[in-house]
C-alpha cells in the first residue's frame, strides 16, 4: 500500500512536530531554572538559618554526606544548621550544572563556605552533587554529597 502526502499536509505535520519539540525544550529549560533557583534558596536558607524554608526544600528521607564522610538525615542536618556555635559568613555556589532526567535532577557544582565554628575560623572549598526529585509538581532535594577536591 502506498501512502502519499501533499506538500501542505507534510508542512503541517512538520510544523506540529517542531512546535512539540520546542515546547519540550522550553519545559526543560524552565525546570532547570527552577532547580537552579532552589539550590540558591537552599544555600541562602542555610546561611541565614531559615529553618522553615530549609525544611520545606528537603524530602523526608533526605540524606547528606559531608566532607569527612559523616551522613545526616533531614532532622540531623536541620539540627546542624540551627547550631548557634557556627556562624556562616560566606556561602557561595558556582559552576552549577543541572542534569534533568524526567522527574529527577542531578546538580553538580562547587561550593565555598567560610565562617566561625566554636570561636575558630574555618573555610571549605567543596564539590557537590545534589539529587532533586519532583513530587506532585514540587522539587525537593533527596540526597546531597559534598567532598573536598584533592589537588
Amino acid at each position: 500500500m502506498r501512502i502519499s502526502f501533499s506538500w501542505p499536509a507534510a508542512f503541517i505535520v512538520c510544523a506540529c512536530l517542531m512546535l512539540g519539540a520546542a515546547h519540550l525544550v522550553a519545559a526543560q529549560e524552565d525546570d532547570s531554572a527552577k532547580v537552579r533557583a532552589l539550590e540558591t534558596k537552599w544555600t541562602d536558607s542555610y546561611k541565614q538559618r531559615k529553618i522553615d524554608i530549609l525544611a520545606s526544600l528537603l524530602a523526608e528521607d533526605f540524606v547528606i554526606t559531608v566532607e569527612d564522610g559523616t551522613t545526616y538525615s533531614k532532622s540531623g542536618y536541620i539540627t546542624h544548621t540551627a547550631d548557634a556555635s557556627v556562624q556562616v559568613k560566606v556561602a557561595e555556589l558556582s559552576d552549577l550544572k543541572v542534569h534533568l532526567h524526567g522527574n529527577a535532577s542531578v546538580v553538580t557544582g562547587a561550593y565555598h563556605e567560610k565562617g566561625i565554628s566554636n570561636g575558630k575560623p574555618y573555610e571549605y572549598h567543596d564539590r557537590l552533587t545534589d539529587v532533586w526529585l519532583r513530587k506532585e509538581g514540587n522539587w525537593q532535594v533527596i540526597a546531597s554529597h559534598y567532598s573536598v577536591p584533592t589537588k
